[in-house]
């Protein structure tokens, strides 16, 4: 999904917000995302300082997913460079989307954690969950079985026990406020990852499935794209052009 798209477009995803990208630096995928659409150039700290035209909880998923990813995995978001601005959609929609994301990543983020973590019962819950409700519930169970046996493990100093069970425990909670706050169904992928292969694979999978949900992005010209980020790289006066 992401295969050359670092390299086609010529830029450098990097964690947290930037005043402006300097001639060997990059932004954050949102940051990106603004200069290719030709929109004037700003800091994001949040999915609220965006244009309106990104969708919230996907521009806060992304923002999520930018800064938690290890610098080698973070290459896989640029395949969204081209396809957040413009995607905002009505309210019903936003909340159709902020769903998706929590229930998806209780279906398919936690099962491979739960498993690791020897709770195949839980595993087979969370990714049998039908609904938004039957996936919470099933978090809900995970959060404390996680929370419980990290504590049993630390009594026992079983430190690394200890540190997956909290790791389920964490990535449960977090999924449950995904269903109200986008950002934290990449706080699930955050938890989960260390003890997960495949789980950046999954995150962005979602993120994909998820901007195909509602009103897509109207297309930009890879070229236009990225003569538009070339100019950033050279100051904000170009990259207004």
């Amino acid at each position: 999904m992401s295969a050359g798209f670092e390299h086609i477009l010529n830029w450098r995803l990097l964690p947290g917000s930037h005043a402006f990208p300097g001639p060997d630096g990059g932004t954050c995928i949102n940051e990106a995302a603004v200069v290719a659409a030709g929109l004037p150039y700003r800091a994001i700290t949040a999915s609220s300082d965006l244009p309106a035209c990104f969708s919230r909880p996907l521009a806060a998923y992304a923002l999520g997913l930018n800064d938690a990813m290890p610098d080698p995995e973070r290459p896989r978001l640029m395949a969204f460079v081209l396809r957040l601005s413009g995607s905002a959609d009505t309210e019903a929609v936003e909340a159709e989307r902020t769903r998706f994301l929590a229930r998806e990543s209780i279906r398919r983020i936690l099962p491979p954690l739960l498993d690791r973590a020897s709770m195949p019962d839980l595993a087979a819950r969370c990714d049998g969950a039908r609904d938004l409700e039957a996936a919470l519930a099933a978090a809900r169970a995970a959060a404390w079985r996680g929370g419980a046996a990290a504590e049993a493990a630390s009594r026992h100093r079983a430190w690394m026990a200890g540190a997956l069970a909290a790791s389920v425990g964490r990535a449960a909670t977090a999924s449950i406020a995904a269903a109200e706050d986008a950002r934290c169904a990449a706080e699930v992928a955050e938890g989960a990852a260390p003890f997960a292969p495949g789980t950046w694979a999954l995150a962005a999978a979602i993120l994909d499935e998820a901007l195909r949900i509602g009103r897509r992005a109207p297309e930009i010209a890879v070229a236009q794209a990225r003569g538009r980020l070339d100019a950033a790289r050279s100051g904000p006066e170009r990259a207004r052009a």
